[in-house]
C-alpha cells in the first residue's frame, strides 16, 4: 500500500502543449522534461507529448536523454548542462545534441565530432550561470556553426521587468553576430509576454505550464491542471482544547477538536514549510469538501489535519493536498517555495494514476 495517490491527467498535459503550440505560432514548441518531467514521470509524459505532435525534448542531464531517446527514437533531444569531458562519442552513438556553454565545450566538440555533428549554443544574456557571454561570441571557431542559439530568460513571470527587456535586446544583437541559426529564448511565462510576436523566434520551449503551472502569476491560470495528490486518512483523534499536536509542540488546539493523520509527509514532496505553528498558518487539505487547516510539524511521512469541521469524517477518507480547489501555485505559496519545488519533490511513493490522453 502507498501513503499518497498522485493523478496525474495525460489529456490535460497535451492539451496543454497544444495551447502553448498555438501561442508559439510558427515556431515550433519543444518540451522541458528535465528532471523526470517535472517529477510526473518521462516513460509517461514523453509518449503523451509525443502523441500531441511534440517533436523535440529538453532534458538537464545524459542520462535522462537516454530515457527519452529509448522513448522517442527520431526525436531532437538537447541536453541542457552541456557537454561532459571526454563525452562526445556518447552524443553521437544517441544522436543527441549538446547545448554548449563555453569556448572550452565548442573546442572540445570540434575536435572530437564529425563535421556536421549537430550542437546548440547557450548564451548568457542576464542569468549568469551557463553560457557564453556575449563578447566571447566574437571568439567562436570559425568553422563551428551551431543548430540552435538560445538563452534564458531571469524573470520572465514578471511583467514589465526591465531586465526582460534588455535580456532580449541583447539576445537580438547575438542573433545578428550568428546570422541565419535558429534561435530559442522563451520558456513558459516567455509565452505570455506582450512581445511575443516578437520573440517566440524559431523555437520556444516551455517546462512548467506543460505540468499545469500558472505562467502568468497574479493573472487566471489558462492552464489545465494537471496534477492532483491525495492521501489517505489513517487515524483519528478527538483532543481537547490546549492540547498541542506534532512535534516541538508548536501548534495547540483552541477548541475540542478532531485530528486526522494522514500518511504523507516531507518524504513524499509535502515540504516541511507547509507545517501550521503560533506564528505561521500554513498549508490546507479538503477533506470531504471542506477545506481544513494542517495541525502541527509536517512529519517525515506524516501529516495531521484538523477535520473538526468536516463532516462525516471516517477512517480510509482522502484528504486532497494539491488539485481542486487547492491549485498547485497556490500550495506552492501557502509552502513558501514555489510550483517546481513541489512537483520535483514528489518523490517515488505514491501509487501513480496516469489517466491517459
Amino acid at each position: 500500500m502507498h501513503g499518497g495517490r498522485l493523478t496525474i491527467d495525460l489529456k490535460a498535459l497535451a492539451d496543454n502543449w497544444r495551447q502553448l503550440a498555438r501561442r508559439a505560432g510558427p515556431a515550433e514548441t519543444a518540451a522541458a522534461v528535465k528532471a523526470d518531467a517535472y517529477g510526473l514521470g518521462i516513460e509517461a509524459v514523453v509518449p503523451a507529448l509525443l502523441n500531441a505532435g511534440c517533436r523535440s525534448f529538453f532534458v538537464a542531464h545524459f542520462s535522462e536523454a537516454l530515457r527519452v531517446r529509448a522513448l522517442a527514437p527520431d526525436a531532437v533531444i538537447y541536453v541542457l548542462n552541456g557537454l561532459p569531458p571526454h563525452g562526445c562519442s556518447a552524443f553521437h552513438t544517441l544522436d543527441l545534441r549538446p547545448v554548449l556553454g563555453s569556448l572550452d565545450e565548442v573546442a572540445e566538440w570540434l575536435a572530437h565530432s564529425p563535421e556536421d555533428a549537430p550542437a546548440a549554443l547557450h548564451v548568457d544574456t542576464g542569468l549568469n550561470r551557463l553560457g557564453l557571454s556575449p563578447p566571447e561570441i566574437a571568439l567562436l571557431p570559425k568553422n563551428f556553426r551551431p543548430a540552435l542559439v538560445m538563452s534564458h530568460f531571469v524573470s520572465s513571470e514578471i511583467p514589465g521587468d526591465p531586465i526582460t527587456l534588455r535580456q532580449i535586446a541583447t539576445f537580438r544583437a547575438v542573433r545578428e553576430m550568428i546570422p541565419d541559426v535558429p534561435a530559442s529564448l522563451c520558456n513558459s511565462s516567455g509565452l505570455f509576454l506582450s512581445a511575443l510576436k516578437d520573440i517566440a523566434f524559431d523555437m520556444v520551449r516551455p517546462g512548467y505550464a506543460l505540468y499545469g503551472g500558472n505562467p502568468t502569476p497574479g493573472a487566471a491560470n489558462p492552464m489545465r491542471e494537471v496534477v492532483k495528490l491525495e492521501a489517505r486518512l489513517i487515524q483519528l483523534r478527538e483532543v481537547e482544547s490546549g492540547v498541542s499536536v506534532g512535534y516541538n509542540a508548536q501548534w495547540h488546539t483552541t477548541r475540542p477538536s478532531l485530528i486526522a493523520t494522514v500518511s504523507l509527509g516531507y518524504a513524499d514532496g509535502y515540504l516541511r514549510s507547509g507545517g501550521a505553528t503560533a506564528q505561521h498558518v500554513g498549508g490546507k487539505a479538503i477533506v470531504n469538501g471542506v477545506e481544513c487547516a494542517l495541525a502541527g510539524r509536517i512529519s517525515m511521512d506524516l501529516i495531521t489535519i484538523d477535520v473538526t469541521d468536516a463532516p462525516g469524517v471516517q477512517r480510509g477518507d482522502w484528504a486532497l493536498l494539491v488539485g481542486g480547489g487547492l491549485a498547485l501555485d497556490d500550495v506552492a505559496h501557502r509552502l513558501e517555495t514555489n510550483g517546481y519545488e513541489i512537483l520535483t519533490s514528489l518523490g517515488r511513493r505514491h501509487e501513480r494514476v496516469y489517466l491517459s490522453s
